[in-house]
């Protein structure tokens, strides 16, 4: 009762495996198409010179990144110079006009002093004796030895 199982068919050594070779059909439609638009084209081969034209190329395309590089460094120096000048210009152009406004801020002071002072009559009586006026009361006596103008008696005070 024991069966046998069925033989199973010789199987060919692999030498003879023939691979299957590539048939290009058309459509089953009555298009006109040629067979050598269906069939696929290797890729070309690159060869030797083909190569080598491409590796003459690359010293001329280093040469021109290296040319832009260097106008780009060229470029940002000079724009840093011209930062690094307009910040000295603008330091000395703003320190020179702060000193100047310094200077008008006292130029006003000294005038609201002068137009405070010019209706106080002690003022105008010191004012008047440093120019060498005297009082209608008063006499007049001439040293020797006396400041040779009336300026000197008096320290000259700046309106502006």
């Amino acid at each position: 009762m024991d069966a046998a199982p069925p033989p199973t068919p010789p199987t060919p050594a692999p030498e003879q495996v023939e691979p299957e070779q590539f048939v290009p059909t058309l459509p089953d439609d009555d298009s006109t198409a040629l067979e050598t638009d269906t069939i696929p084209v290797p890729p070309r081969r690159r060869t030797l010179a083909s190569r080598w034209r491409s590796v003459q190329r690359l010293p001329v395309t280093l040469m021109l990144a290296s040319l832009l590089a260097g106008l780009g460094i060229v470029q940002l120096s000079f724009q840093l110079g011209l930062i690094a000048y307009r910040t000295t210009t603008w330091t000395q152009e703003t320190n020179a006009t702060q000193s100047r406004v310094r200077g008008l801020e006292s130029d006003v002071k000294v005038l609201q002093d002068a137009a405070r002072s010019a209706s106080d009559p002690s003022y105008l009586e010191q004012l008047a004796r440093c120019q060498g006026f005297v009082g209608a009361k008063e006499t007049v006596v001439v040293s020797p030895t006396a400041a040779g103008t009336y300026s000197d008696n008096c320290t000259a005070r700046r309106l502006p």
